[in-house]
């Protein structure tokens, strides 16, 4: 038995333990993370509050309840990042946020802030607004569109532009819109094979990854070696990455370090913002009541301009939208975390490097947190409803150090896109279009036609 350490909390009633059903010898139940994880992972709750299961001879636990989910989140030091998906995922994001370890993510974490301090929002807000009326006056009515790419298009292009500047960001867009469905497709696919063999096979689909991946690291090195030769504040996100200086030790990132942080914010940026505002244009083109609202809203608030960054408080009605959005499909659906001492939790014991796999879309999807789970309701973020949402049931960000850093930027990015898109566009869902999430390092709807038609 282990030792009780002093951030551990006493069980507060009789935790539930079990392990998942449906285990296969050698291989565990990677075929049903391999073939439905989505559901897999939501029938757990209703066998445990903490769940075991195994990807190849491996044991990982999924925590069920949101008192354990928070236990972990924010007691970053024992259990810090790590597991399968971190191993697969450092050798792509590097060294960066997403997957350092606890003690460099705390100095990273210090010198990245500054670039989404709130007095750089409004500057970020108006990339946001310009792209978003790009986009809108883009689509012809009666067209279908694909409105995943088109919303990762659109956010692709307000990160480069948030990123870097005008010159720079013009350039490099084409090549990330290029390269980032290969590597993000590509990172799942060998973050869901326990055995590492499907990287090293000599097939067409590791090939693309592979040169993919070469080319968005030549992309940013080049960009980096651009910025360092003329050392000038350009008002974006890299100069504030390679000017940003540690309040602690006044050290600064060096050209790596701040290379991990662009593909980081590149991928974690384009991709998940882009799945989340594909979804939201889903449901509001399957629930037409929400729809009328969140449209005589912006009839009231814009009165035809289009959306920007001081009108955000006034789109109460367009942020529930999306909030509820977040809770059916977060892009961050699950990510590990890995113990780095023997600890205790729901009163079972951990060994050193234990894995922890923890899914906000398990939790945003259990009846027991949250009242019809499966219905889209933006009603319920009204603040007489929300309060009833326990503590640590809503991780769309994730909680605690590891919080994500953009979080705000994105709200901020999706709001003025959906206020400005849905203020002149209805979308309907092509006819006998099957959508299903598509768990990738973020929750896709893969190819999602849509047709426009003006209001």
């Amino acid at each position: 038995m282990g030792t009780r350490t002093a951030h551990q909390q006493p069980a507060t009633h009789d935790w539930r333990f079990a392990a998942a059903p449906g285990r296969l010898p050698l291989i565990g139940h990677a075929v049903q993370m391999a073939r439905r994880p989505t559901e897999f992972l939501s029938s757990l709750p209703a066998h445990g509050d903490l769940v075991e299961l195994r990807l190849g001879s491996n044991r990982a636990f999924l925590p069920c309840h949101p008192d354990l989910v928070q236990q972990i989140l924010l007691n970053a030091r024992v259990y810090d990042t790590g597991g399968p998906v971190k191993e697969k995922a450092r050798p792509i994001l590097g060294n960066g946020l997403i997957t350092s370890d606890w003690a460099d993510h705390r100095r990273q974490r210090r010198l990245v802030q500054p670039a989404f301090h709130t007095a750089r929002l409004p500057a970020y807000a108006e990339v946001m607004q310009y792209e978003s009326e790009v986009e809108a006056r883009a689509w012809e009515a009666g067209r279908a569109i694909d409105i995943s790419n088109t919303m990762q298009a659109l956010t692709a292009r307000v990160t480069a532009r948030a990123l870097f500047s005008t010159d720079i960001a013009g350039k490099a867009v084409a090549e990330i819109q290029h390269c980032l469905p290969v590597i993000v497709h590509g990172a799942y696919r060998q973050a869901m094979d326990p055995t590492g063999l499907f990287a090293k096979l000599p097939i067409a689909a590791n090939r693309r990854f592979d040169e993919a991946l070469t080319r968005m690291h030549r992309l940013i090195n080049q960009i980096v070696e651009d910025y360092r030769r003329t050392d000038d504040d350009r008002g974006d996100l890299l100069s504030a990455l390679l000017t940003a200086e540690d309040p602690e030790t006044g050290g600064r990132l060096d050209d790596q370090e701040v290379h991990d942080q662009v593909m980081t914010l590149l991928l974690a940026g384009i991709e998940t913002t882009a799945s989340a505002l594909a979804w939201t244009f889903h449901l509001l083109g399957r629930n037409p009541k929400v729809e009328a609202a969140l449209h005589a809203e912006l009839d009231e608030v814009l009165d035809g301009r289009v959306a920007g960054y001081a009108d955000i408080p006034d789109l109460d009605y367009s942020r529930r939208v999306f909030t509820e959005s977040l809770r059916l499909y977060p892009p961050a659906w699950l990510y590990t975390r890995t113990t780095t001492e023997a600890t205790e939790l729901a009163g079972r014991e951990l060994p050193p490097n234990s894995d922890i796999l923890v899914s906000p879309y398990v939790l945003h999807h259990n009846p027991a947190l949250f009242k019809d789970p499966e219905s889209f309701d933006p009603d319920r973020w009204l603040p007489e409803r929300a309060k009833d949402v326990s503590r640590g049931s809503y991780l769309p960000f994730g909680a605690g150090s590891r919080k994500c850093i953009g979080d705000v930027f994105g709200m901020t990015e999706a709001t003025i896109a959906l206020a400005t898109v849905a203020s002149r566009w209805r979308l309907r869902p092509v006819p006998n279009t099957k959508v299903r999430p598509r768990p990738h390092m973020s929750l896709s709807a893969g190819p999602l036609p849509m047709i426009p038609s003006r209001r």
